[in-house]
């Protein structure tokens, strides 16, 4: 199969006409934030250790997930008012991860410079596998799978262009 770069080219910016809106005329949001991303998490501890543990995301609370009894409903602090939740849902053999439409890529988390670094050497000193792109941007593995990029951008900014 073929892709055609120039349509698609064309068809971004087409795209970008219609409904991209310079900052002075955009509506304000409806949403005050995103309350939390819920992932799945097969092993509360190994969960725990690796974004407490490694990735310094403290856990800020733990409790029964009400949709589900047994099942772990749990959170990280990602900072600026942002949650990392995962939910164990022993007993539903769940596979893998996967990408799919509609579904998670990965989860961008902005950090500083400093703490970019720092974390990168955490990564290497746990053997955890990652790739480096435009010297800003770490992505790596969670403990399940799950796609993970630390972005040495501060918020609303994404390697030199402001995106909010």
């Amino acid at each position: 199969m073929s892709i055609d770069m120039d349509f698609i080219t064309r068809d971004r910016e087409r795209i970008k006409q219609e409904y991209l809106r310079d900052e002075t005329d955009r509506p304000v949001s409806s949403a005050r934030g995103i309350h939390h991303t819920a992932l799945l998490s097969s092993d509360v501890r190994r969960t725990i250790d690796f974004y407490q543990g490694l990735l310094e995301f403290p856990l800020t609370e733990i409790f029964e997930n009400r949709d589900y009894a047994g099942s772990d409903h749990f959170f990280f602090d990602v900072g600026a008012g942002n949650l990392l939740a995962f939910f164990t849902l022993p007993g539903l053999d769940l596979g893998p991860y996967a990408e799919v439409l509609g579904g998670l890529h990965h989860i961008a988390i902005s950090v500083t410079s400093e703490k970019w670094d720092e974390l990168r050497a955490k990564l290497d000193d746990a053997g955890i596998d990652y790739i480096v792109e435009s010297k800003a941007s770490l992505y790596f593995q969670g403990p399940d799978g799950e796609r993970l990029e630390l972005l040495a951008d501060p918020l609303g900014e994404m390697y030199g262009t402001k995106v909010l």
